[in-house]
């Protein structure tokens, strides 16, 4: 292909009437204040978007525009150029095409990056123009770590050899960071929060050590590798987290922090004995991008409005309610981000504390010198809080405190491990709260399960199975309605499975005047049949078995939790 032509973007735009001069006067006149791309400040100032301009850039030099979103990436061609080459040319190889190399550009004017690009590939190419972002993201998925931590895993097992070498001792030395044990963990940080992995396991097993990953709630296997690594790499997991190295018989947890990729991830820690060595489990939090609105979490509009509304109340206690890993605390925080305000004193006890909020007082439980839930809420009263969030209402204590804090004045916000919201107030009561303590201070449960999003680069119709067709049968889905269901065919976007992100499906439990009498006064079964009522049709699987009719999720995933709320 001919070299691209050098093009004037800010004319470009306003040729195509995508911007107006006076928006083109207003990014220059930015531009030369912060040295940033035209295209960006553009972008940053919502003028256009960077699809409108990849396809005014494409029209213009008569290229095809590539939305990667929709192509699967072929990991063998990616690799023509090195990941440093691809981020910073902003260039990725797509395909070979009769003797040419189709490479996506971000911007396919840089005439240098052009002239390197063909040097380096030594072969002609041919440009499509992609946009920055998604290109960023594909060159995230298409240099995954898992070779070079196979590599780092075998030099350690070399740098070991038949010895065990005390690498908790080399903690202070000098050149510390080069040694094989830190950057195998460091590129293991690197590949899980490329892939947006929430936990790593490092799993000794009786001939090799096993490592995975857990995406959007499903383990996937990143390496294996010599089990004599096993022993080194947890204790200097050990030492990062400030845990007893020489004891190697009893469970142990811990946290540290890590920079990856220009970004802080809080890293929660777990040790268990086994027969084979300590395994060891590590949650990864970032402290930039774990955070969420309420908004984003995907409540109906009608279940929103009324949870704004209860959450601005001045006493009561919300609670929210699931097994673990289903979003409980994201939801709280969601809330607490709601109504953190300078008028607002709030406290929050935690085992541990999850997300760092500025302007709220974050406590951690610490068992070990009898900072329990208990203790540390006592003390919270008298600190004068408007809001209190209790991590988990573990026993009778802990729940006592919070229902007569809620009596007394404040807003409490916690979580319970509970099947569905009705289920909620008797499971209070089983702890031992009085059941005029429990009706007079709850105001709300919301119960709440994640389900996998469909992949949007790979999504397309799906008919049911047999066992499926009769599953929607069963919840009475008509066979007219079955035309909007989806599946993934797995593509490079989302590791094969189909899959990418993850939704909440939610239920809310208000507690107005008839529900509040019943649970004080009636049987267990007359108030469920009367929560029942107040529940119609705005179950989670109802819920769920919408997003599934409009195509999000799949009918598998919507059976999966059917099978954990339904009787």
């Amino acid at each position: 292909m001919a070299r691209p032509e050098k093009v004037r973007l800010g004319e470009l735009l306003i040729q195509q009437k995508l911007i107006s001069q006076d928006q083109l006067k207003f990014a220059l006149d930015q531009q030369k204040r912060n040295g940033r791309k035209l295209g960006r400040v553009l972008v940053d100032n919502a003028f256009v978007t960077e699809e409108h301009i990849s396809e005014a850039l494409a029209k213009q030099l008569h290229v095809p525009f590539i939305n990667l979103k929709h192509y699967n990436i072929n990991i063998e061609q990616i690799r023509r150029l090195s990941e440093s080459q691809a981020r910073r040319f902003r260039a990725i190889v797509l395909e070979e095409r009769n003797e040419m190399l189709l490479v996506g550009m971000a911007d396919p004017t840089d005439l240098s990056a052009f002239d390197e690009i063909s040097r380096i590939l030594k072969r002609d190419i041919d440009v499509a123009v992609v946009t920055e972002g998604q290109l960023l993201e594909s060159i995230d998925r298409g240099y995954r770590r898992t070779e070079e931590i196979t590599g780092l895993a075998r030099e350690l097992s070399e740098d070991i050899g038949d010895s065990y070498v005390d690498f908790g001792a080399m903690s202070a030395s000098v050149g510390m960071e080069e040694a094989p044990v830190v950057k195998l963990l460091q590129t293991l940080f690197d590949d899980a929060t490329q892939i947006r992995a929430s936990d790593i396991h490092i799993e000794p097993q009786e001939n090799r050590l096993q490592v995975r990953f857990r995406i959007d709630g499903l383990l996937h296997l990143q390496t294996e590798a010599d089990s004599k690594i096993a022993p080194a790499l947890v204790l200097r997991l050990k030492l990062m987290s400030g845990l007893d190295i020489s004891e190697k018989r009893l469970p142990q947890d811990g946290r540290f922090n890590v920079r990856v990729r220009d970004q802080g991830v809080d890293v929660r820690i777990a040790t268990c004995p086994t027969q084979n060595g300590e395994t060891v489990v590590m949650r990864l939090l970032r402290q930039d991008g774990g955070m969420t609105t309420l908004d984003k979490l995907g409540m109906k509009p009608d279940m929103l409005k009324r949870f704004r509304e209860i959450i601005r109340r001045s006493n009561g206690m919300v609670l929210v309610t699931g097994p673990t890993g289903s979003g409980k605390t994201t939801t709280l925080y969601a809330a607490l981000a709601e109504i953190n305000t300078l008028e607002q004193k709030i406290i929050t006890v935690e085992d541990p504390i999850e997300y760092r909020m500025a302007g709220i007082n974050q406590v951690q439980v610490n068992e070990k010198i009898d900072l329990t839930f208990s203790r540390v809420l006592r003390s919270a009263l008298r600190q004068d809080p408007d809001v209190i969030l209790i991590g988990e209402m573990r026993d009778a204590e802990t729940a006592q405190i919070g229902l007569r804090a809620a009596m007394t004045g404040h807003l409490v916000f916690s979580t319970l491990h509970t099947r569905d919201a009705a289920g909620t107030l008797f499971r209070l009561v089983d702890m031992g709260t009085p059941r005029f303590m429990v009706a007079s201070s709850v105001q709300a449960v919301v119960a709440q399960r994640l389900l996998r999003r469909v992949c949007d680069s790979c999504g397309e119709p799906h008919i049911p199975t047999p066992q499926e067709s009769e599953w929607l049968k069963t919840e009475k889905v008509p066979p007219e309605q079955w035309s909007g269901l989806m599946h993934g065919r797995g593509c490079s976007h989302c590791n094969g499975t189909g899959y990418r992100g993850r939704m909440g499906v939610y239920e809310m439990l208000e507690m107005g005047r008839e529900m509040a009498e019943a649970a004080s006064h009636d049987s267990v079964n007359h108030f469920m049949e009367i929560a029942r009522q107040h529940l119609s049709g705005k179950t989670i699987l109802d819920h769920a078995i919408e997003q599934m009719k409009e195509g999000h999720t799949t009918v598998g995933e919507v059976m999966r939790i059917s099978n954990q709320v339904e009787d």
